[in-house]
């Protein structure tokens, strides 16, 4: 499993969780589903789920990227939707399948990111996990 070093494992302050720090050698990697989004869900969970678009963002940019250390629950908000699938097929029980972002459809949903005059999202110590395996 790759690990996204740098990537911040979670949004400060919070325990929404963004990587995973080993991979599950009994049963795998959690599947990424499309989880719907409902107008009612708690403000911490949409600025979860901003958070974790704009480290994508910031991280990876347009370019395909491996899952590796991505947590299935965080991606399977976005999947479907502003984070798709760059292969196919695509195995979404699988640490090495590539996703890529949609930009059209994340700029959409995450104006505030994709601005021009938007300021990065301070996520404190982006390397809290470091050397930990």
């Amino acid at each position: 499993m790759l690990k996204h070093r740098g990537f911040p494992g979670r949004l400060t302050g919070t325990d929404f969780q963004f990587v995973i720090r080993r991979a599950n050698m009994k049963t795998g990697a959690a599947k990424i589903i499309k989880r719907e989004r409902f107008k009612d869900r708690k403000n911490a969970d949409r600025k979860a789920d901003e958070a974790f678009m704009a480290a994508l963002w910031a991280h990876f940019g347009e370019e395909p990227f491996e899952r590796g250390n991505l947590d299935a629950g965080r991606l399977s908000w976005l999947f479907g939707r502003e984070v798709v699938a760059a292969e196919d097929p695509f195995d979404p029980c699988s640490y090495d399948a590539l996703l890529k972002i949609n930009l059209k459809v994340a700029q959409v949903s995450f104006p505030a990111i994709f601005a021009e005059d938007a300021e990065p999202m301070d996520f404190g110590d982006w390397d809290d996990d470091e050397g930990e395996d």
